[in-house]
């Protein structure tokens, strides 16, 4: 299942008119370019765009260094196909960005599902280089991927309705 289309955040132009990276300062618009445009070597060069001692978390890893970042991102292109981050917002103060993005994927055999998306957010520290040297990724974990694999899905959407209020 995948999600329905949402309207842009408040003040926010969508995606396809207006790029998350225009009009923000070049080391901004150069990090969204490789976040949507980054390929299985990109996982290997994360060099250019991490500081050595950087700390990255998500909701399954927490590391420090650019070589365990780049395993992660590694790890990602083995383990769906087409993996596909889409930024649609871009926000800056000082050395803080926050990027909304989607994450579009598809599961690998045996999981076959379609195209899937996940909705997320990083919030990113840069250095005085412009370097990453603090990485959050914010995102649920069940409901944006336990609950669209098979059998899996089931139980979780399952356990949501159990622990959701009835309705008024």
């Amino acid at each position: 299942m995948t999600h329905p289309t949402l309207p842009p955040s408040p003040g926010a132009a969508p995606s396809s008119d207006v790029p998350a990276h225009a009009g923000q300062p070049e080391p901004i618009a150069q990090l969204v370019q490789f976040f949507e445009s980054m390929s299985p070597s990109d996982a290997q060069r994360m060099d250019r765009i991490y500081a050595p001692d950087a700390w990255f978390k998500d909701p399954f890893n927490e590391v420090r260094g650019v070589r365990d970042i780049s395993r992660i991102f590694a790890h990602m292109f083995e383990q769906v196909d087409a993996p596909r981050f889409v930024v649609t917002e871009a926000l800056v103060q000082g050395s803080s960005v926050m990027l909304t993005w989607d994450f579009n994927f598809s599961f690998k055999p045996p999981l076959r599902a379609g195209p899937q998306c996940i909705r997320g957010c990083s919030h990113l520290r840069l250095d005085a280089n412009g370097q990453v040297v603090f990485h959050r990724d914010y995102w649920d974990a069940a409901e944006e991927l336990y609950e669209k694999m098979p059998v899996l899905g089931g139980l979780m959407r399952w356990l949501r309705r159990r622990a959701s209020l009835p309705p008024l």
